[in-house]
């Protein structure tokens, strides 16, 4: 839990939200086309499924507050979540029907202020 000024506190989830939208407005402005986020099935989720240049991009979102103590956001995607992650895409392209060209898988990594603004956000393309 994390404190602001004001002494709000902001849960995880909320704090997933921020990072989400922030790394779904830094997308748009760098013209990929979101085509879902928050994709649910039984293997698990993905954050955003985007289009960009004719590659179909599975986009895994991860933020940190605070300081650096607990690692970086890009530490913490492991192979557990890699292997989730491509499991779960499988699942999503099948389930739409799709049969895309080119795939890849990127992580987009946001630092977000006490208040939930952006401190930094990160993209790390075609990282698994």
């Amino acid at each position: 839990m994390s404190h602001n000024g004001d002494g709000r506190t902001y849960t995880r989830q909320e704090k997933g939200a921020a990072a989400e939208q922030a790394a779904r407005m830094y997308l748009t402005s760098r013209g990929y086309l979101i085509r879902d986020y928050n994709w649910r099935c039984r293997s698990g989720e993905l954050d955003i499924i985007a289009e960009y240049e004719g590659v179909l991009v599975f986009i895994e979102v991860r933020s940190r507050s605070g300081s650096a103590v607990q690692g970086t956001a890009e530490e913490s995607v492991d192979a557990r979540k890699i292997r989730q992650v491509r499991e779960t895409a499988r699942v999503y392209l099948h389930m739409q029907g799709l049969q895309p060209a080119a795939i890849a898988f990127d992580v987009i990594a946001v630092q977000l202020q006490p208040d939930l603004s952006i401190a930094s956000l990160r993209h790390l393309r075609e990282v698994f």
